[in-house]
């Protein structure tokens, strides 16, 4: 499946961009809200399983009138916990670490630096998980998944479509990056997935992406890594990224990378 071939359903704020893979289909939810949050719909005998969660109201009133004519089977609550009003009665699975990253670590920090934010556009209620998973193979609606689990939460591996789900990548974006053995476990996992073959690539804040992107996205890893050796601290660090990748997006991204590397 090629990454750009798809049928794009226009809506107020987001879109909806179709893949059509026969008997299963890929709805993938271009939310257009302040931090590019993407949601993934698995469709199969017109039941559906969702991968992650809008978390602005309009986005969430949006996407459940979207749904309506799906029977929406369960919900996979990975890295992005908010949201909480969205389909409030459909079964919500995660792993233990994802749930603990959503209630008290991490995931929770994010959540409350975007209530102080946006304020009253954003719903900070976190999804009450009602099913908890494992790695390993779980079958929802009919639809085979395959759980990794990560160090704050999981992946996605989704066979009937050959693609993966993963919280960031972006090819042509700045990416949160906690230092040299961050980036070391990233370009492994990149690696794996060439190794492996998908067709597509999902996360959280892109559009579907292909191996060519994880390939520049590899080498975006390792040039980081250069360029953090080669200067004494953040700022420097951050013009010479700037000064190397000017059309990038995510500069608050790149600002996090900065505090991690010089610490």
């Amino acid at each position: 499946m090629n990454k750009n071939t798809f049928t794009t359903v226009k809506l107020a704020k987001g879109e909806m961009n179709v893949y059509d893979f026969g008997s299963v289909k890929l709805h993938a939810y271009k939310t257009n809200d302040f931090i590019d949050d993407e949601v993934f719909i698995v469709e199969k005998n017109k039941k559906a399983v969702i991968i992650e969660s809008p978390c602005f109201f309009d986005n969430i009133s949006e996407l459940t009138e979207y749904l309506k004519d799906m029977e929406v089977e369960g919900m996979l609550v990975a890295y992005h916990g908010a949201g909480a009003t969205f389909l409030p009665d459909v079964p919500k699975y995660a792993t233990q670490n994802a749930v603990d990253f959503s209630k008290n670590g991490g995931g929770k920090a994010l959540i409350d630096n975007f209530t102080g934010a946006f304020g009253e556009i954003f719903d900070p209620s976190v999804h009450k998980i009602t099913n908890v998973i494992e790695a390993g193979n779980v079958t929802i609606g009919g639809i085979d998944f395959v759980i990794k689990q990560t160090d704050d939460a999981f992946d996605v591996e989704i066979p009937e479509i050959n693609a993966v789900y993963t919280h960031m990548m972006g090819h042509d974006c700045h990416s949160i990056v906690a230092g040299a053995g961050h980036a070391d476990a990233m370009i492994a996992e990149l690696n794996s997935y060439i190794e492996k073959g998908y067709d597509l690539i999902l996360t959280s804040h892109y559009t579907p992406e292909d191996l060519k992107d994880a390939q520049t996205k590899i080498e975006y890893l390792e040039n980081l890594k250069k360029i953090a050796s080669g200067v004494q601290n953040a700022d420097e660090f951050k013009a010479e990224v700037d000064k190397q990748y000017p059309q990038y997006s995510g500069q608050n991204y790149l600002d996090m990378t900065a505090g991690f590397f010089f610490a």
